[in-house]
């Protein structure tokens, strides 16, 4: 998804490029392969450590900061390219995290985004998460991000053009049981539901989440090839 993203939104060498809500960094690295001079910005720690630690091994020089979407440290006009794969959709407030992306980004410059949709495994997948922890009152759903009124509502205002495709990835697991884990101990949304729920619950959790990752599974070996159809938005400022 973000070797695709770059590809559509085309950042040029010598382009300041932001990856916002970067995690392990990986929109960032791609960028920065096409001699831009990048920035990764995220929240956890941790994932900002793993950043720079590929960064390193790569040879590659990013400057990856710890710090929030709807919060970020930089100036006005900053960036010519901002980016953001599976990461600020998940900023509680949506208004003020979409406000950043326009407010860092330079006039003309573009906001790319790839993120989940309402239909397929991204809408069934949160659904199964919705049943056992409802969202807090007032939060909207990330998918929200992955509709044309939900980006019009939150984009429309600070751009002139927005142009989303929707697009497959496939998403590669050694069985249905690995990719529970591998949400289980690294996506945020499935970790603090696990949190919150006593053992049985989540245990029911897991076995709901198995059976949506079995419904998109194209493999027929007893590994896990899962289709998972997202939303790549272009978003061009005035």
């Amino acid at each position: 998804m973000a070797e695709a993203l770059c590809e559509a939104v085309d950042p040029r060498p010598g382009q300041r490029v932001l990856d916002v809500a970067c995690g392990s960094g990986t929109a960032a690295l791609i960028a920065e392969r096409r001699y831009c001079d990048v920035t990764g910005l995220d929240y956890v720690p941790g994932l900002i450590e793993r950043a720079k630690t590929r960064a390193r091994a790569n040879g590659q020089d990013i400057d990856f900061r710890v710090g929030d979407a709807q919060d970020m440290p930089f100036p006005d006009d900053s960036f010519d390219v901002v980016l953001s794969v599976y990461g600020v959709q998940f900023a509680p407030d949506q208004k003020q995290a979409a406000h950043e992306l326009l407010r860092v980004c330079r006039p003309d410059g573009k906001i790319g985004l790839a993120g989940p949709i309402p239909e397929g495994w991204s809408g069934d997948w949160f659904a199964a998460h919705a049943q056992y922890v409802p969202p807090p009152p007032g939060v909207e759903s990330p998918l929200r991000w992955g509709t044309d009124g939900g980006l019009d509502e939150l984009l429309e205002t600070g751009t002139r053009s927005i142009e989303s495709n929707r697009r497959t990835a496939l998403q590669y697991y050694r069985s249905i049981d690995h990719a529970v884990d591998v949400f289980s101990t690294y996506f945020g949304p499935t970790i603090r539901a696990l949190e919150m729920l006593d053992s049985d619950a989540q245990e029911r959790l897991r076995t709901d989440l198995e059976d949506v990752f079995s419904r998109y599974n194209r493999a027929t070996d007893g590994t896990a090839i899962i289709e998972n159809r997202y939303l790549q938005t272009v978003a061009t400022g005035v």
